[in-house]
């Protein structure tokens, strides 16, 4: 069982992007797969708290895909985005995004 994210980059500040997380040996219907984020120098949150609306999440149950949708990205948004299942105790290697002012 693996997850496997994809569709970090360096944008500029106001700019948008769109992160795949792939899940693979397990179905993604019914789990509780969740997108996390881990700024540099700050421990790790849940990437919708941290985004105050600017963030979207859709579920792909057919492609087994986790989406999130960044809109409006600061600089404080720079870390390593990544999809990871508390019951099932694994993470993927995440998907470096980069904000610049």
């Amino acid at each position: 069982i693996r997850l496997v994210e994809s569709g970090g980059g360096f944008v500029q500040a106001g700019e948008s992007l769109r992160l795949s997380c792939v899940v693979s040996g397990f179905a993604l219907s019914g789990s509780d797969v969740k997108w996390a984020r881990r700024g540099p120098g700050k421990g790790p949150e849940w990437v919708l708290s941290a985004g105050q609306g600017r963030f979207t999440i859709t579920r792909d149950n057919a492609e087994n895909t986790l989406w999130l949708q960044l809109n409006n990205l600061q600089p404080e948004d720079t870390g390593l985005y990544y999809c990871t299942s508390t019951s099932l105790g694994i993470s993927g290697p995440g998907t470096q995004v980069t904000v610049s002012s």
